[in-house]
Order: structure tokens, then sequence, then C-alpha cells
């Protein structure tokens, strides 16, 4: 087998109302299971890459479907840690439409993970045989022996010679147990190769201002080459940083496109308008599950490697559920501007 790419973090129970209702409109919620770190191992899987994912469940029924879901996409879930206490944490989500926005109620208190110590992970052993390492700033915003726990999965990935990168993610409904997000993530991005995130993620995680108006529906680039070379003037140990661009028009019209400021230069992707939105949610992650796959295969193509990554997450913006189970053949069909939708015989 070959080497690893491994991601760490939470996996919950997600429960959707059907469609567009409104939460309990109807008396019933659809039950799938996501979370960010899963989410990018499930992706990188379907891609064809050898992922594991590391998280801390229950070992209880509801702990072992957590864990089928996962392992049925082809990811190794050998590391993960069955635990007596704690429990699976659960969202809700209600998904919007035009300019209703959708809206997520978390339910994650005390959750497995959550009050998992960092000891209770051997990624020494865990990492031996990575070749990537991914985390998120969802993770560390749920308790401080999680943010302890992925510093530790990032030290000791830097020391097996693997590439770390890191979502900022910032969750303001999350950050509850004292400590600021830019304490905890400018912490952990000093253990950084790549950084992904958006301009609140990084205005939020690592206190760099954008000086941006998400609202206005119009997005100037100069801002974002300007706000990813003062990432890197700030964490010279992060070669690569990827900035999704989303222009909300409306919950089912964004405009999608990305920046990354690369080991070789500044690059925008293709731009696509995504009228009709099916969910949104995991689109950040299948950015960051093809982006990971675009740098690690096409490495000194970082062009290709940006607009590989967008149009990954443009797939995922068509398909229900966290995970994005778009192929790389259809993902590079997109690249090459096969986009029309017309059906495939």
């Amino acid at each position: 087998m070959g080497k690893k790419f491994v991601t760490f973090g939470e996996i919950m129970l997600r429960l959707k109302s059907p469609g567009h209702e409104r939460f309990f409109q109807s008396p019933s919620l659809e039950a799938t299971f996501g979370g960010g770190e899963a989410n990018v191992a499930v992706s990188l899987s379907l891609f064809g890459k050898d992922s594991r994912f590391v998280t801390a469940l229950p070992a209880n029924a509801i702990g072992e479907a957590a864990v089928r879901e996962v392992r049925k996409y082809g990811v190794d879930t050998s590391a993960i840690k069955r635990t007596k206490d704690g429990r699976v944490g659960i969202y809700y989500l209600e998904t919007g439409a035009n300019q209703r926005p959708s809206s997520v109620v978390y339910d994650r208190a005390e959750s497995s993970i959550a009050i998992s110590k960092p000891s209770d992970f051997d990624f020494a052993a865990i990492l031996s045989d990575a070749e990537w390492l991914h985390v998120t700033g969802i993770t560390p915003a749920i308790s401080q022996d999680a943010a302890d726990s992925c510093l530790l999965a990032m030290q000791e990935a830097k020391k097996a010679g693997a590439t770390v990168s890191i979502d900022l993610n910032y969750r303001k409904k999350l950050w509850k147990y004292g400590k600021t997000a830019v304490e905890v993530m400018r912490e952990l991005t000093q253990f950084a190769d790549v950084v992904i995130a958006n301009e609140e993620d990084i205005q939020k995680c690592l206190g760099i201002e954008a000086k941006v108006d998400v609202t206005s529906g119009e997005l100037d680039t100069d801002v974002y080459k300007d706000l990813t070379a003062e990432v890197k003037a700030q964490f010279p140990n992060v070669s690569v940083v990827a900035v999704t661009l989303r222009e909300s028009k409306s919950a089912d019209h964004n405009g999608w496109s990305a920046a990354l400021s690369g080991k070789s230069g500044f690059y925008l992707s293709r731009h696509y308008e995504i009228t009709d939105i099916i969910d949104r949610v995991g689109g950040g992650d299948s950015f960051s599950a093809g982006i990971i796959f675009g740098l690690s295969e096409y490495g000194d193509d970082e062009q290709y490697a940006i607009n590989f990554a967008v149009a990954a997450s443009a797939l995922k913006h068509s398909i229900d559920g966290d995970f994005n189970l778009s192929t790389k053949a259809e993902v590079e069909a997109l690249c090459k501007g096969d986009g029309s939708g017309r059906v495939q015989r």
C-alpha cells in the first residue's frame, strides 16, 4: 500500500429537515453522517488516494454506524478510538432557499472526541506511514483537549515528514471553552505547510484583516493577493495558501472560484456560476480534498491544482449530503470544460 492521507477530527450525526422545509415542518429528519475531516477522507478515497480517518466515537450502535458509513467509501478506519464515555455529536441542518439562508444547530457537547485526551491517540504510530495530514479549525474549537490533540497530531506529522494542511474553518458557535480562535489557530498554523480558508477564516482565526466586502457580490482579486502574501509573511513555514471565493447571491445561487498563492506564483481558478444548489454543506471540505489531491498529484502545476479543487467543489454543490461523491474522472471532465450536464450514455 502507498503512503496514507490522514485526517483527524469529529464525525457527527447529521439530521436534516426534508428538502427545503423548516425544522419540524413535517415530523421527520433525514439522518446521515458528516464532518469536515471525515468529508475530506471520503473524497480523497474516491479520488484514489489511500485515506485514513482518525477520530473518537462511543462503542455503541450509533458510533459503529458512523464508522461503517466512512468505511464503505474505502477509508481506513483502523485508528478510530472507541470510548466508553462520550457520545456522537449531532448537527441539525435546515436548507435555505432564495433569500432564506441555511441554518445549522450544533448539539455536540461532551462528544467522544471532545473529551478524549491527546494521549488517547498514538499519533506517532498513526502517522508513521503518512504522506499528508489534514486538520481543520473545527476540532480545536470544541474543547481544549481536542485542540491539544490537533497540535500533537500536527507535530507528529512534521516529525514523520508528512505535508500538513489546515482548513481554518471558523465556527463562531463553537468557541466556548475560554480560548479565542486566534490564540489557538495561530499556534496550530505554525505547523502547517498548506493553509485553506476564506477571507473570514483568515480574519477570525489568524487576526489578519482582509479589506473586502463579502456581501457586495463582487470580488477584488488584488485583495486576495495581498491577503495570502500577509499570511505567508506571518507564517514562513506556510508554502501554499488557498482561498475560496464565494459570491453569495442567494441560498441557491453562488459564484464559486478560488485563488492560490503557491510555491511558484499566484493563481486564480476558473469561475463557476452555481445556480441551483442542491447542498452546499461540505463544499469547503470538497475543495480541501481537491487541493490536497491536486497538490500531491500535480504539485508542479499549481494552476491545474487550484482548477481541480474548484471543479471538485462545484460538483459537490450538486450532491445531497456532506460527502462529495464525485470521482477523479468526473472532476477532470469538468476541468476540461464539460459542464453541460448532458446525460452520459
